[in-house]
């Protein structure tokens, strides 16, 4: 059978992949995970029945360090690497970049340098992000190949990571594409993200602090974690053009405060809220990010799960399963 190998299997992206991958293919799965504070250590393998199944295995490896010889062997030959490992809190890069250095950058070209050991190797797929391109003004949706504009160290290094993704296809004959994805959201997300924290606030009864600049709340485009995994697989299937790039679009675009207000009807308690301007103290923060989608559409590829379900599902999940939330 096929066989995929993907990095950061035991983080939120990445175990949603990992479960879409079981049911909607038979392909054998290696994940490489090094077990940051994000993961939770195997709790989300486990909690969907990936860890268990007998087509998974996962290896825990910082792989910002090279694979070595011994791991190398356990892995065998994949036909698929998807990298989806990454730091990826902002927050965390403003307060020191290095760690984001290591895992974006060092971590992606010692991948890339494994991937050069693959003969066979069909496709390597290297999960990026929309916050590549920086801020978009209202009305403006970036495509695939346009300027980048890197505004935070987080940001700053997935570009690095895309610029040796791209170097390595061209000197190496890297089998690549590249994905930009726009806010992930889903079950068993950790507590730091957005979504999560809304639900915590309106279920303590505590105010929820929305950013704003000049009066205006932020802006993010939303994609469940089931429909970014479909578009990912979607590219693995299908014989399209390498050296590329495909834009993962959200399924909505929300002010963060009406998001809050959608969170709390669905939990059925009120929403306290202050409006804090944000973005003059923390101008690595963008108010608004946007990606133009059509690419990956005309590629044929259709989203299977619309928002507003998909994020309702997730609020009744997690009240229903609170250990995620703490």
């Amino acid at each position: 059978m096929p066989k995929i190998l993907v990095t950061g299997a035991s983080g939120f992206i990445g175990h949603h992949f990992c479960e879409h991958i079981l049911k909607n293919t038979d392909w054998n799965i290696i994940g490489v995970d090094r077990l940051n504070y994000a993961s939770t250590g195997y709790d989300r393998l486990r909690d969907t029945g990936s860890y268990t199944d007998e087509r998974v295995r996962v290896f825990a490896h910082d792989f910002s360090q090279p694979i070595e010889e011994g791991l190398a062997y356990e892995i065998g030959e994949p036909d698929f690497i998807v990298h989806m490992g990454a730091e990826t809190h902002v927050d965390n890069s403003i307060k020191n970049a290095m760690p984001f250095v290591k895992s974006n950058v060092l971590g992606t070209v010692e991948m890339l340098n494994f991937a050069r050991t693959l003969p066979n190797l069909k496709k390597f797929i290297y999960f990026s992000t929309d916050e590549v391109f920086g801020p978009a003004p209202i009305g403006t949706s970036y495509k695939e190949w346009d300027r980048y504009n890197c505004t935070n160290p987080y940001a700053a290094s997935k570009a690095a990571g895309e610029e040796f993704c791209l170097a390595y296809a061209n000197t190496y004959g890297i089998p690549l594409l590249i994905t930009h994805s726009m806010n992930v959201y889903g079950e068993r997300q950790h507590k730091e993200k957005f979504i999560p924290i809304i639900i915590n606030k309106v279920l303590n009864g505590e105010t929820l602090e929305i950013h704003c600049k000049d009066g205006v709340p932020a802006r993010r485009s939303w994609i469940h974690a089931r429909n970014s995994s479909d578009a990912v697989l979607y590219l693995l299937r299908h014989d399209l053009p390498l050296r590329d790039k495909y834009n993962i679009t959200g399924e909505a675009e929300y002010c963060n405060r009406d998001l809050a207000n959608f969170v709390a009807k669905i939990i059925g308690k009120p929403l306290k809220y202050k409006m804090v301007d944000f973005y003059a103290n923390r101008p690595g923060h963008d108010p608004r990010y946007m990606l133009d989608g059509t690419k990956i559409h005309q590629a044929g590829w259709i989203m299977p799960i619309d928002f507003e379900n998909s994020l309702t599902k997730t609020i009744k999940w997690s009240i229903e399963n609170p250990r995620w939330l703490q």
